[in-house]
């Protein structure tokens, strides 16, 4: 249920920015309007609190800076793709983010690794070659 209600979010997320005139300022606008809940949140799970300031640091960088800069990319390549190519782009996500654990941070490849992300790739690039084929 929260992955579906997560995708729904996403969806809806990326239909509003498709035609935002400054990427960079609506993911900034988007930040900002999500911190009334992130207090609220804290403020409920506060006896759970436990911080370090390196783990601040990196959360911040992860979450501001990070995915800051990933959502202000993707509204500017909104801008190019049509509902249903955008919807099956996004889905390259997780095979990026897999490539990303094995450079960055040493995971292993296996062959579950392999053959999820050839799926999940060989799943976009079928619709895509199909969706070009009926433009064409």
């Amino acid at each position: 249920m929260l992955m579906a209600g997560a995708g729904i979010a996403w969806g809806a997320y990326s239909l509003l920015g498709k035609d935002v005139a400054d990427p960079l300022q609506a993911t900034a606008n988007n930040f900002m309007f999500c911190v009334p809940l992130v207090i609220a949140v804290s403020l409920i799970f506060h006896a759970d609190y436990a911080a370090t300031l390196n783990g601040v640091l990196l959360a911040s960088a992860s979450g501001g800076i990070a995915s800051g800069v990933g959502y202000a990319i993707w509204y500017t390549a909104l801008k190019n793709l049509n509902a249903t190519r955008a919807a099956t782009v996004q889905l390259t996500v997780p095979a990026i983010a897999a490539l990303g654990g094995v450079i960055f941070m040493s995971e292993d490849v296996t062959a579950r690794l392999l053959a999820a992300s050839a799926a999940t790739l060989g799943g976009v690039w079928i619709v895509l070659a199909q969706r070009a084929k009926s433009v064409a």
